[in-house]
């Protein structure tokens, strides 16, 4: 369209200027020239150059007008603007300023934090290969919050989580019903891991967070169902931690990312297009020969491919993050390129379990971690349980397929369980599910921000079962980084690939 209006008005400027040229040169003189008669300089008058330009350009607008609404057809809106705005949300977008490859919980962030700051300014494109959210990890997580971290951009990206869903109506609008709960975490210790728990509890109440720590003999009188042998301290969180809904965060940050103007577009990224660029230089590439990502290919639902041209391009797609990282020929390469993004998809189980004779802990126990690392929590008032258990890395189950074992729960989940609470010794499995964690294999904590090698290439994924609580900081952490150039809130410079290339990584202490 804008071609054809382009030919138009070029066609018409030469007009113009051939005629301007022939009108002074027939006689060399102006319309001023006193030697000229009356009735000439009328000529010229009518005739004016400028006057003429003006109406040839008039002539052309309106024919740029019928050729976008032709007649007889009547227009579909008010006017050129808000058609173009129209055209721009119903067709693919063929070209974006930032390309997002996943639309979870993470993408769908960076997607709302990107269109809520710049709106118009740039074109956000989302990518996600399952519009339903079957297999999301965001969809399967148990979505708790808490602070009870080691590191200290992790307490404060859960800080950050907890003010978020605070003011979320405010933020992501009055029909979004996260239904946080908060009954807070309480994190047991045995006697070899109870230093590092006091340790963690300081670092996170100075960075604004609120939890107490219990010995056994607390513990009994606030839990009189728990059995505390073995157990030698607690950490109980009393404010800004608890467990929402996912789906609905995630819903609402995707509703508010289009309505912002995001586009999301149902597929999968099957492979990138490279340019030399020859203006930039790198280590480890001769002068001249960078190749940066230009334009990702779309596989869409109907099996057709199709391509995206893209200024900058984030890598969110959580389990599959490190797959797509491969397309991009990040740990397939030379030098920096030769490191891999160290994240894979790992297999979780989740149970919903019911205590038979109904003399479970009450409505307000927290969700409680054991020093195995076997969990359980309260799911809504009737009685019901969830709970489960990280498995070693001898244990880890085929990531393939997303089948539930049953027969972990009895061997490996159960016996933890009916130790702290002795009326779990007669529970029942009601149903069950397994949800993927994006498993950062190097330290198991968040790789977010660019890419040392591709100068338009950034990634958020990584976060190991923590990244549902952390979407919100992650999110805005990201979009500072791509409109301002930099960390402006809580600044995540280390957690950057660089630590992987240095071999630096960050590992949490005591905690599951």
């Amino acid at each position: 369209m804008l071609q054809v209006a382009k030919k138009i008005l070029g066609k018409n400027r030469r007009r113009e200027l051939s005629y301007c040229v022939r009108k002074f040169s027939n006689d060399g003189s102006s319309k001023d020239d006193p030697n000229r008669t009356h009735s000439s300089r009328v000529e010229a008058n009518r005739e004016n150059p400028l006057t003429r330009t003006l109406n040839i350009l008039g002539s052309d607008m309106k024919k740029v007008k019928n050729f976008i609404f032709p007649k007889g057809k009547p227009a579909p809106v008010e006017n050129v603007s808000d058609y173009l705005e129209k055209y721009r949300r119903e067709d693919f977008q063929s070209h974006c300023d930032v390309l997002v490859i996943g639309g979870g919980g993470v993408g769908s962030s960076i997607a709302y934090w990107l269109k809520k700051r710049a709106r118009k300014g740039l074109n956000v494109v989302v990518v996600e290969k399952d519009s339903t959210y079957q297999e999301a990890s965001t969809c399967l997580s148990v979505g708790g919050l808490r602070q009870q971290f080691s590191i200290v951009e992790n307490i404060q990206m859960s800080l950050y989580g907890a003010e978020f869903l605070r003011d979320v109506k405010e933020l992501l609008g009055n029909d979004v019903h996260v239904n946080f709960t908060p009954y807070g975490y309480l994190m047991l210790a045995s006697e070899h891991g109870a230093e590092q728990l006091q340790e963690n509890s300081k670092l996170q109440n100075v960075l604004g967070a609120k939890n107490e720590i219990l010995t056994p003999a607390r513990l009994k009188e606030r839990f009189p169902w728990m059995n505390t042998e073995g157990i030698a301290l607690g950490c109980h969180g009393l404010e800004k931690e608890g467990w929402f809904d996912p789906w609905a965060l995630l819903s609402g940050f995707k509703k508010r990312a289009i309505e912002y103007g995001a586009h999301y577009v149902e597929g999968e990224v099957v492979g990138f297009e490279f340019r030399t660029m020859h203006d930039v230089m790198t280590d480890g590439v001769n002068f001249g020969q960078y190749q940066g990502l230009d334009k990702a290919y779309v596989r869409m639902k109907n099996g057709d491919i199709r391509d995206i041209k893209f200024s900058l391009v984030v890598i969110a797609a959580g389990a599959q993050s490190g797959s797509v990282a491969r397309l991009a020929r990040i740990g397939t390469g030379k030098n920096i390129l030769s490191v891999p993004l160290p994240v894979e998809p790992r297999k979780r189980y989740v149970y919903v379990f019911r205590c038979q004779n109904d003399n479970g802990p009450g409505i307000n126990t927290p969700l409680m971690i054991d020093p195995t690392g076997t969990y359980f929590r309260r799911d809504g008032l009737g009685g019901n349980y969830l709970g489960g258990k990280s498995p070693s890395l001898e244990e880890e189950p085929s990531s393939d397929n997303l089948d539930v074992d049953y027969s972990y729960f009895d061997s490996h989940v159960w016996p933890n369980l009916a130790r702290l609470v002795p009326n779990f010794e007669a529970i029942k499995v009601n149903n069950a599910w397994a949800g993927y964690y994006e498993y950062n294999t190097f330290d198991e904590n968040g790789i977010v921000g660019p890419h040392p090698y591709y100068n338009n290439l950034y990634i958020a994924t990584g976060f190991s079962g923590h990244g549902i609580q952390q979407t919100p900081a992650v999110g805005r952490a990201m979009a500072e980084m791509i409109i301002d150039g930099e960390f402006r809130t809580i600044d995540l410079t280390r957690f950057g690939f660089d630590r992987i290339l240095v071999d630096q990584p960050l590992y949490e202490s005591n905690i599951v």
